[in-house]
């Protein structure tokens, strides 16, 4: 999500305006907001910081350095109250509505398998940067395997809209329509993706409904067995 392209030079003129500490507290903000609120408009925080550090109030690497660590901390949060939550959640009745057993072990499979690139990828895609993670959680993945791919993903594509504010700031709305258009098509890709998954989430809980019902039948039927008299 962008801001109105008349409303750039606004924006620009009201956070030249701030005081160091404050415009680097609203780009901490903005990145952090993001892992829980996703339409909050984080790339736009961190291109515009660029813009500042072209422009003389900031500078670059402690641009770069705040919003990564921001996103950073924020998604770990994230995935913490998941981890710690998820289990007992997924045991709950609602939980095993959203995952049934089978679906949540295939899930955590899944995540032991290929989580490191799951997440890796998955953070560059609006929305899905926040449900991979959040997921990677609550099926117990560990800290070190969930933080190293965000933290990589984090710096890469931080650093990216840095360079861009820093490269293109006497051109911002142009680079804000240019980025709104990049966000458009990776927020096609990752409702693709979404798509995907829950074609995978209807398809392995009748799965696994038939395959339940294959399981009571053998065991009624064994049962009955056990209890015909010789």
């Amino acid at each position: 999500m962008m801001p109105d392209l008349g409303d750039v030079q606004a924006v620009l003129d009201f956070l030249l305006g701030l005081p160091e500490v404050a415009a680097y507290a609203l780009i901490a903000a903005g990145s952090t907001l993001e892992n829980l609120f996703p339409p909050v408009p984080s790339d736009t925080f961190v291109v515009l910081g660029g813009v500042l550090a072209d422009r003389g109030s900031l500078e670059p690497i402690p641009v770069l350095v705040t919003a990564w660590l921001a996103n950073v901390t924020g998604a770990m949060f994230v995935f913490s109250v998941a981890r710690r939550r998820g289990p007992e959640f997924f045991a709950s009745r609602w939980g095993r509505r959203l995952l049934r057993p089978h679906q949540f072990d295939r899930v955590s499979s899944f995540y032991e398998r290929h989580g490191l690139w799951a997440i890796f990828f998955s953070r560059f895609l609006p929305v899905l940067r926040v449900v991979i993670p959040t997921f990677a959680g609550f099926t117990g993945l560990g800290v070190v395997r969930t933080l190293i791919p965000i933290a990589t993903a984090s710096l890469l594509w931080n650093g990216l809209m840095v360079g861009a504010g820093v490269f293109a700031s006497r051109n911002v709305a142009r680079l804000l329509e240019i980025l709104g258009r990049v966000n458009a098509w990776l927020i096609i890709l990752a409702v693709l993706l979404l798509a995907g998954i829950v074609y995978w989430w209807i398809r392995s809980r009748r799965g696994g409904e038939e395959q339940g019902s294959e399981e009571e039948g053998t065991a009624a039927a064994f049962d009955a067995d056990r209890e015909t008299p010789a």
